[in-house]
């Protein structure tokens, strides 16, 4: 089964929606989203332990080539996810993208022109884009 556009997606949480279509409802639904991936994450960590984090100040030399400083960078975690995690996890990452879906839908902004933009903004401003 091959993965649905965006748009399709996007779509399809609108067809879906019924319940939270105020604006404010989507808010308050997409933030208990994130917090709940977040909850997830912190539980992988500090009830199931197929993960650790091991948080440390991130030096960089500052005469290094950006190969270098990619392999000194480091993402402190330290595991991979367990199958129950990765599934708790990405769980919660789906209804964090339907509450982000119904967000766009509810103010008229297509996902895909997001991430279209979004990309042309990493390739051109590239290591500066986070900053």
């Amino acid at each position: 089964m091959s993965a649905p556009s965006l748009q399709a997606f996007q779509d399809q949480v609108s067809e879906l929606l019924l319940r939270h279509r105020s604006l404010l409802d989507v808010l308050s639904k997409n933030g208990q989203s994130n917090a709940s991936v977040n909850r997830a994450v912190t539980k992988a960590i500090t009830e199931c332990g197929c993960i650790e984090l091991h948080a440390t100040k991130q030096s960089f030399d500052i005469g290094s080539d950006l190969e270098s400083a990619r392999e000194l960078a480091g993402t402190h975690v330290e595991g991979h996810l367990c199958e129950n995690c990765r599934e708790a996890v990405s769980s919660e990452l789906g209804r964090n993208i339907f509450y982000m879906s119904a967000l766009a839908n509810l103010l008229d902004i297509q996902l895909d022109e997001v991430v279209v933009k979004e990309s042309q903004k990493c390739s051109t401003l590239g290591l500066f884009n986070l900053s």
